[in-house]
């Protein structure tokens, strides 16, 4: 049975943007990093794919942490504190284990709640087995959202 409004027209129950998946709009081809990936390369890399950060990967390609440019910084400045080389530092020891998931089904709206009540900018996205699968960003809501317009 459709649900009508007040002028007898149907409502379409499922408004075009929770139609919309992840899955759709996320960007897939990831920069990524290991744990044992030097921070010098990390800062090179970041700076030369023009990214503020990246996942970090074990050897299984299971998704252990994050790591960003805030970071890189802390490691520059930890080790010319301590007047030590910068080269000896990875992934390891400065990433953040701390990380907002998204499931690869999870609807558009209920990432752009999630965008619009927490600071984060970019959200990593898992499929069923926690592998992940992508990325989906503040400005890939905006995308989905002019897709529909």
């Amino acid at each position: 049975m459709a649900i009508k409004n007040y002028k007898q027209k149907e409502i379409d129950q499922n408004p075009p943007m929770e139609k919309k998946k992840v899955l759709d709009y996320m960007t897939s081809d990831l920069i990524t990093f290991r744990l044992d990936t030097n921070v010098l390369d990390i800062a090179d890399t970041l700076l030369e794919k023009r990214i503020t950060g990246a996942p970090v990967l074990d050897d299984d390609g299971n998704l252990i942490g994050l790591i960003d440019d805030k970071d890189c910084l802390r490691i520059v400045v930890d080790t010319l504190y301590h007047n030590q080389p910068i080269v000896s530092h990875t992934a390891r020891e400065y990433m953040s284990n701390v990380m907002k998931t998204v499931n690869i089904k999870t609807d558009i709206l209920e990432v752009a709640n999630i965008f619009l009540t927490t600071p984060y900018k970019r959200l990593l996205v898992v499929d069923d087995s926690g592998k992940l699968r992508g990325n989906i960003s503040r400005r890939d809501i905006l995308r989905a959202i002019h897709d529909m317009s």
